[in-house]
């Protein structure tokens, strides 16, 4: 089993915000990711665990939300690792889209 791809996005939006924007933001960031496709996705308290399909390829994960950053945690499967730092860049990238932007 590889090591989780481990991403932090700062934001000042607290807890609440930053979690009403997360419940809508996993579905909507998949579909504009052709290749990505959401399995599963459910919230305990202030964690997020999810299961997304890329390549026919499972990875599996969570989303711990505080009050002043989010903690991205995805587990690839092997086939995945090759494009790991592109998928930490747009984790990062789009998370700070998400977290920064007027909703």
């Amino acid at each position: 089993m590889s090591a989780p791809l481990i991403v932090s996005i700062p934001h000042s939006l607290g807890r609440e915000e930053a979690m009403r924007r997360l419940k809508t933001g996993l579905s909507r960031a998949a579909s504009s990711v052709p290749v990505l496709k959401v399995d599963e996705e459910r919230w305990e308290d202030n964690r997020m665990i999810f299961r997304v399909r890329a390549l026919g390829q499972a990875a599996t994960g969570h989303v711990d939300v505080d009050e002043d950053h989010v903690k991205v945690e995805v587990t690839l499967p092997w086939l995945l690792q090759r494009f790991a730092e592109v998928a930490q860049t747009v984790i990062r990238d789009r998370g700070r889209l998400l977290l920064t932007k007027r909703s």
